[in-house]
């Protein structure tokens, strides 16, 4: 495939890819991949602004995720191996993050933040609900793609079956959505406030989280819905779920 981002910049993650290569100018990148996204922690690739690249795998999925970007930073080759794999919140609320390209994580990008999360089957993530509209007090302004995949038991990727719930709401109530998800969905957020999503007992939820802004420097700070603030309170005094964390660049932890 070839790509010509123009006014933008990327991020691209295999998801169900074994090998991806990225041609970019005379240099080959070739990104270590994985069966599924519940199979382990893939390599990751950064093109800047304006870049002609080619892309190429045998088989499987890839995400090519792109912002609007004014700057120009390097081009960057992530290994799974330094992707920041955290453990958040705790009990039923807790979940895995994949810090692909986040602020805190990797400074080389303009616009664009990536991160995975990865949900054990009965639990909670996106919780609790928050935003970054930019609106009714909160000054954070960045928009955000949801792509889910659900899957089934140890399946390595999504699975037909797989059904799973969100939640989005806006302050004013012209938002309120309570939708089924099924795998390979996309939600796409311009505002308000989102969260949880809930994957359903046995059907463990994998979404890839896309997010640009304005901002002059990228952020995720968020303000959370007042009403439900208290819950990070409590997770001080309960367990994280010990099938957490789910999968690291070898490959599953807890099989």
């Amino acid at each position: 495939v070839e790509i010509d981002l123009t006014n933008r910049e990327a991020v691209i993650v295999p998801l169900s890819a074994l090998s991806v290569t990225v041609e970019l100018g005379n240099k080959k990148n070739i990104l270590a991949g994985r069966p599924g996204v519940f199979a382990a922690v893939a390599d990751w690739f950064y093109a800047p602004l304006g870049s002609k690249l080619s892309l190429s795998a045998d088989a499987g999925e890839v995400a090519v995720c792109t912002a609007m970007a004014t700057k120009e930073f390097p081009a960057h080759h992530g290994l799974a191996s330094t992707v920041p794999v955290e453990p958040r919140g705790a009990g039923f609320a807790t979940r895995q993050v994949n810090n692909i390209a986040t602020p805190d994580s990797f400074q080389g990008a303009d616009r664009i933040i990536i991160c995975e999360v990865l949900t054990p089957g009965g639990n909670w993530s996106s919780w609790p609900p928050h935003r970054h509209d930019g609106i009714a007090g909160c000054p954070n302004m960045n928009e955000e793609i949801y792509y889910f995949r659900i899957g089934k038991q140890q399946s390595d990727h999504g699975d037909r079956d797989g059904r799973g719930y969100f939640h989005a709401y806006t302050v004013d109530g012209s938002v309120d959505d309570t939708v089924t998800l099924s795998d390979g969905d996309i939600y796409i957020l311009p505002a308000g406030y989102h969260g949880p999503s809930i994957a359903a007992p046995e059907y463990p939820m994998y979404f890839l989280n896309v997010l640009a802004g304005p901002a002059e420097d990228r952020t995720m700070a968020f303000c959370d819905d007042p009403s439900h603030h208290w819950i990070r309170d409590e997770w001080k005094s309960q367990k994280i779920d010990p099938r957490v964390p789910m999968t690291s660049a070898h490959g599953r932890v807890n099989a």
